[in-house]
């Protein structure tokens, strides 16, 4: 073919157009067969229930602007009229959506109509709603967010507020002349819409692009990369990485995709950004992503450019030791897709689960505690959740830490004590063996889930004058390398540092939050990090030369020598502080 017949997409010209091969469609069938076993596919019912909680949101949105209006002393014409419209993105409006995915929505108000209404007003009218079974409100967050399950269905809902006095459902948000006179914070909620619907225009096939999406979100899930609150790659700049490649191959099957996704990015000369299309410049006084311009722009180690104006990087909380696993994973899973090609192992290898467990003989857990309610917790826990990136990059600048690695999702707990000894105790070991044992033979655990009443326990529990103590744990591997005769590595500065972020959060309240920072060793990891069908790691023993030299076998010696001292203050000394203890570790 004339490569002037050839359209191109993206940047550059595609670097092959050749269809696929026999044997490349027999290997895309197979990897959709595998997508299927996997579960990633949503069924007919799950699809329609969608659908219906979105309908409901719709309604909910007009009825928030409309509530907001009237109180603004606005006509019940004018109030009818200002609108509101539910927007979505991420995996649902990409199309990429299985079991269990949440949606992605945003919340489109006129200019009366703020962001503190979004999370007073909008929020109350959700709380009224018999279909809601959970929510967390962040208000804090990098793009503020209502978190919440509704009839069944993950919804996170951000609010963008335009400088129009009406939001009609016939409103697109195409148009860049909507993005004037309002805030960085409503032009980062309104580009997630912009974004997604961009990204499906800029790729050559949508069904090739969606099952080579689906296969990479999996991998990415299964190998704990896939966060951007924790510094690695979220939905959408999975979604870009993959639409770069159906670009450059704009003919190839998903498992082709597969395969040139990571051979190309193993290769990537970061921090060489990946674009969709060029910088787009605007007539706005909006930031647009420029290195040669902004500093910030060019410590961006990973940039992946958004396509919609103004262009943001969708990867800027990712770090040094982030970059460095994401590197790893994407090396390995290179390594296996030589195996599936060759017919060595099966699309199932490439789903493997991750290893985090099992990968660090240290660990950091930071654990957050509550003596309020649940929903005082979830707020609490996650203004930790979305501040650790912070910790993570501290620690990665503390000699002797070569890399800190996050994992990406929180463990919660709420144990209901007898008395103020049980919960005091439980805070101390909390994230322990020792812990989870004290826990099993002394407190009830009730299980909390999306459906829980558990406002109908915690008055239970205040009846029987006992007390509630919810708990989170987040995890970060440590990988050391301490030179010195002490090889010691006191990281008290940085655990200190974040410790002063989080309690300087409003609604920081010293007589219910606490925060600490302990360090526990690969063996002493509590039971509930592992699956069920997986083995514990052992410790490992080791003989002392001298009794290796005398025959002796009555003394042994733990493989660890070198050690770690970090001491990290409690966040309070108020009722409940999760006593943070001194830390000793050692090197890897």
């Amino acid at each position: 073919m004339n490569s002037a017949q050839v359209k191109q997409y993206g940047v550059t010209p595609p670097v092959s157009v050749a269809g696929p091969t026999p044997e490349e469609v027999k290997m895309n069938d197979a990897m959709i067969e595998e997508l299927r076993n996997q579960n990633s596919f949503e069924n007919e019912a799950g699809v329609q229930k969608r659908l219906e909680v979105l309908a409901t949101l719709q309604s909910l949105v007009q009825e928030f602007v409309y509530t907001v209006s009237r109180k603004k002393n606005m006509s019940e014409g004018m109030s009818r009229d200002a609108g509101g419209k539910l927007f979505t993105f991420g995996s649902y409006r990409l199309g990429v959506y299985g079991p269990g995915s949440d949606i992605d929505t945003l919340v489109v108000v006129p200019k009366h109509v703020t962001r503190e209404d979004f999370f007073t007003v909008f929020d109350q009218l959700l709380r009224k709603r018999p279909e809601l079974q959970k929510i967390q409100p962040v208000p804090g967050a990098f793009v503020p967010i209502i978190k919440t399950v509704f009839d069944g269905v993950d919804i996170d809902i951000l609010c963008g507020r335009l400088d129009v006095p009406q939001v009609p459902l016939d409103l697109e948000l195409k148009d860049n002349n909507l993005l004037r006179n309002i805030d960085e914070t409503d032009l980062r909620a309104l580009n997630g819409t912009r974004v997604t619907d961009l990204i499906l225009q800029l790729v050559p096939q949508k069904t090739v692009f969606r099952h080579a999406l689906r296969t990479i979100k999996l991998w990415a899930k299964r190998r704990a990369i896939y966060a951007n609150m924790f510094g690695f790659p979220g939905g959408v700049a999975w979604a870009m990485l993959v639409a770069r490649i159906c670009q450059l191959y704009p003919n190839a099957v998903g498992s082709s995709i597969v395969s040139k996704f990571f051979l190309i990015y193993l290769r990537w000369k970061w921090p060489q950004p990946v674009l969709l299309q060029p910088i787009e410049d605007g007539p706005l006084q909006a930031k647009v992503w420029n290195p040669r311009v902004y500093i910030q722009d060019r410590q961006h180690k990973m940039p992946i450019i958004t396509p919609a104006y103004p262009s943001m990087c969708a990867t800027h909380n990712i770090g040094a030791s982030t970059m460095s696993i994401i590197l790893q994973e994407i090396k390995r899973a290179s390594e296996i897709m030589e195996d599936i090609q060759s017919g060595k192992k099966g699309w199932n290898a490439l789903f493997q689960k991750h290893d985090f467990f099992y990968k660090y003989k240290f660990y950091l857990t930071v654990i957050g505690g509550t003596r309020g309610t649940y929903e005082e917790h979830l707020k609490w826990s996650g203004l930790i959740e979305s501040k650790l990136r912070l910790l993570v990059m501290k620690l990665e600048q503390t000699n002797g830490v070569t890399l800190a690695h996050p994992y990406v999702k929180p463990f919660m707990n709420t144990y209901i004590c007898d008395d103020e000894s049980q919960l005091f105790r439980m805070k101390e070991i909390y994230g322990t063996l020792e812990g989870e044992k004290f826990a099993k033979e002394h407190l009830k655990e009730p299980e909390i889930t999306d459906v829980t009443d558990v406002k109908k326990i915690e008055e239970e529990v205040a009846k029987e004058n006992k007390h509630m103590l919810h708990m989170m744990k987040l995890y970060v591997g440590l990988k050391l390398d301490l030179k010195g005769r002490d090889k010691k590595l006191d990281i008290q500065v940085p655990c200190s540092e974040f410790d002063m972020i989080c309690r300087a959060w409003p609604d920081f309240d010293k007589e219910k939050d606490a925060l600490s920072i302990r360090h526990v060793k690969i063996w002493n990891l509590p039971n509930d990090v592992y699956d069920e069908d997986e083995k514990r790691p052992v410790k490992k023993q080791k003989r002392k030369a001298s009794d290796a030299e005398d025959g002796s076998h009555k003394k042994l010696k733990s493989e660890a020598s070198e050690s770690v001292a970090s001491s990290v203050p409690s966040s309070s000394g108020a009722t409940i502080p999760v006593a943070a203890t001194s830390a000793a570790a050692s090197s890897t």
